[in-house]
């Protein structure tokens, strides 16, 4: 059931962090001046024609075109048919040839979506050099593996109910699916035909029911996405901000998950960002943002944002969460500002109370001390449970007073060997991907390790 809206908006919390010098006069992190937007929490914001929060947003889209659906739109009850092993073989085997010629593809595909269906066009970003590949080859990835239904189904399934932030509608997926195939038939070559045209066909209807019902199932009980003002902004590093987001109703979610944003300033560019909280009383949620070379929307939240501004809010998602009853011990790599989700499974922890015995370590890195802002927080935590041990690394040249010197993950195995303990990591990509094979070679299991690695369809 959708919780009822609070009574009355929750205070805004106290700063936790000394305050940064503004270098362009917005995004100080003051907020003595702030007055809140929302006064209390409306009702659920369905997404579609005529809702009020597009219209607020941009330009409101035109209805879909009317579109024949897939099943019925070639030929017939074939496709409704279950995929075979045979199918399988001549995706994989048209894969082969288009692959090479991705790129060339994905523009085909595009070409073909935007001119004979322009009312999905405002679903996508107005600059598309990041988002060009993705839903293309994500739909690749899916079909090769439509072998095995039940990962095909809990992997697509959450990506139905995420995709319903964009504003897609179930009339959407056949266009998308008429233009994939005829995007693979002209550069699939020779190894197209009628049973290879067949075999996509199958392969797309089954992963576009999947995603179509995760979504309407998603619909009875929670909006596609929340709109959240920014109640708090914070420097603790020049290039690093924590925001507290006040979301307009009741946002459910576990330590360790992320969600998608997405800023007024860069309309349709969704980008993910884990919570640095445990679900809190008062509802408000944060997330700690670093600012990347060209990165559209983390400028935006760290340079620009300021208390009052209004963000949108994907449905929490990822699987990086503790199985509280396991109790089993515990081990966190985080770097950067990839502590944020470790720090939110450490209070998370410690709000259950006694924890059974169980032990966590916490091995926290940055290239410079100064990187390391959660790092007296932490510590402090550390002081009143005993079975909390935070050990801070230090990769850069500087001062290392107290701290562990050297990459990560080479750290953390010197310190092995760590069986019997489940893992999670996060921080950037290279540094995940060595973590884990430094875990597995210190006898951590593959299954106890988790992480969010985000990409697919996720990120479409």
């Amino acid at each position: 059931m959708i919780p009822e809206p609070p009574d009355h908006p929750p205070a805004v919390p106290a700063p936790s962090y000394p305050e940064q010098p503004a270098t362009t006069g917005i995004g100080t992190g003051t907020t003595s001046a702030f007055q809140p937007l929302f006064t209390d929490a409306p009702g659920l914001n369905w997404a579609g024609p005529g809702d009020s929060w597009s219209h607020a947003w941009a330009a409101q889209p035109a209805a879909p075109t009317p579109v024949v659906p897939l099943a019925t739109a070639t030929v017939g009850s074939a496709v409704e048919l279950p995929i075979t092993a045979r199918d399988i073989e001549l995706i994989r085997a048209s894969l082969a040839v288009v692959e090479p010629v991705a790129d060339r593809a994905t523009a085909h595909f595009y070409a073909l979506l935007f001119l004979h269906h322009p009312e999905v066009r405002s679903l996508f970003p107005a600059a598309m050099d990041v988002q060009r590949d993705r839903l293309f080859r994500a739909l690749l990835a899916a079909a090769r593996g439509a072998e095995d239904p039940v990962a095909l189904r809990a992997h697509l399934a959450g990506l139905g109910r995420g995709h319903r932030r964009y504003g897609t509608l179930t009339g959407h997926y056949a266009p998308v699916g008429e233009c994939l195939v005829q995007a693979l038939a002209r550069y699939a070559g020779a190894r197209w035909d009628a049973d290879t045209e067949l075999a996509w066909r199958r392969a797309y209807l089954l992963i576009s029911t999947i995603m179509i019902e995760a979504a309407e199932e998603a619909a009875l009980t929670s909006p596609p996405w929340w709109r959240g003002e920014v109640v708090r902004h914070e420097r603790p590093t020049r290039d690093i901000a924590v925001l507290t987001v006040r979301p307009d109703q009741a946002y459910p979610y576990r330590a360790g998950q992320y969600c998608s944003l997405e800023t007024p300033w860069w309309p349709r560019v969704w980008r993910h960002y884990s919570f640095a909280s445990a679900p809190r009383p008062d509802g408000l949620l944060t997330f700690h943002v670093k600012a990347v070379q060209a990165g559209w929307v983390s400028n935006a939240l760290v340079h620009r944002a300021a208390p009052g501004d209004v963000l949108r809010l994907g449905p929490a998602a990822g699987s990086m969460t503790v199985d509280h009853r396991a109790g089993a011990d515990l081990l966190c790599l985080a770097g950067g500002t990839g502590i944020a989700p470790v720090r939110a499974l450490v209070e998370e922890i410690v709000s259950h109370g006694p924890n059974g015995g169980r032990s966590v370590e916490v091995f926290y890195g940055a290239r410079r001390a100064a990187e390391l802002y959660e790092l007296d927080g932490l510590r402090e935590l550390a002081g009143r449970h005993p079975w909390l041990t935070v050990r801070p690394v230090l990769s850069g040249t500087g001062p290392a007073t107290g701290v562990l010197t050297g990459e990560l993950p080479e750290v953390v195995g010197r310190f092995g060997p760590w069986p019997g303990r489940d893992a999670v990591l996060s921080g950037p990509p290279a540094m995940v991907r060595r973590g884990v094979g430094v875990l597995l070679h210190a006898g951590v299991p593959a299954e106890r390790i988790r992480h969010d690695l985000v990409g697919g369809l996720e990120n479409s």
